[in-house]
């Protein structure tokens, strides 16, 4: 897909690590300065991102493959409804996980390759943020906060799954810019800020 006109921002990490916490407070910094904002998420509320949601918490089987071909309609659907037109209107979008989600956990049990030829026609974020927590804390902080694991909080797939969103990091063309997530959550909402804004002036 071809740049659009707006700010296309992408908090990732893995499960326990804060992005939802760190999405939400960068667009209420962004409103305060004025600035058109919105906040979304992957996998979204609509029907194809209820199964996999569903899938996720157990509560319904998928294999891998039809997990990963879900994500990819779900994304299909979620851009051309929501992100893209907003983009072209000049807004700035933020999105709790997106592409890279799929890849750092999908290859864990699928074809990397594959998975990114599947999502390779879709647009990718002006810059994206991956919060750094490793497994032992996601672990930890997950236990604290709920009684039930999903499909991949394991310590051991955490683990691979960090590996694999590093391994990206390293890709100069993602735009992929790692934090230490476990710094105060308010040093690490100044840091994503002042980089957007950084960004911004560019």
């Amino acid at each position: 897909m071809t740049k659009t006109q707006g700010t296309f921002i992408a908090v990732e990490g893995l499960d326990g690590s804060g992005t939802s916490t760190q999405a939400d407070l960068l667009v209420k910094n962004l409103v305060k300065l004025k600035r058109p904002t919105f906040l979304t998420k992957e996998p979204t509320n609509n029907l194809i991102g209820g199964l996999i949601r569903g899938t996720l918490t157990k509560d319904w089987q998928a294999s891998p493959e039809c997990l990963q071909l879900l994500f990819a309609a779900d994304r299909a659907h979620h851009l051309d409804r929501m992100v893209i037109p907003a983009l072209e209107n000049g807004k700035t979008i933020v999105t709790d996980r997106y592409i890279f989600s799929t890849i750092a956990f999908g290859s864990v049990q699928c074809d990397k390759t594959w998975l990114e030829e599947i999502n390779r026609k879709f647009l990718l974020p002006d810059i994206t943020f991956f919060i750094d927590v490793p497994a032992t804390e996601c672990i930890k902080r997950i236990k604290n906060t709920r009684n039930q694991f999903e499909l991949f909080e394991r310590e051991k797939v955490l683990s691979e799954v960090r590996k694999n969103y590093l391994k990206l990091a390293k890709n100069k063309k993602y735009n992929i810019i790692v934090i230490d997530g476990l710094q105060e959550r308010e040093t690490i909402s100044k840091i994503i800020l002042e980089t957007v804004l950084n960004e911004s002036r560019k």
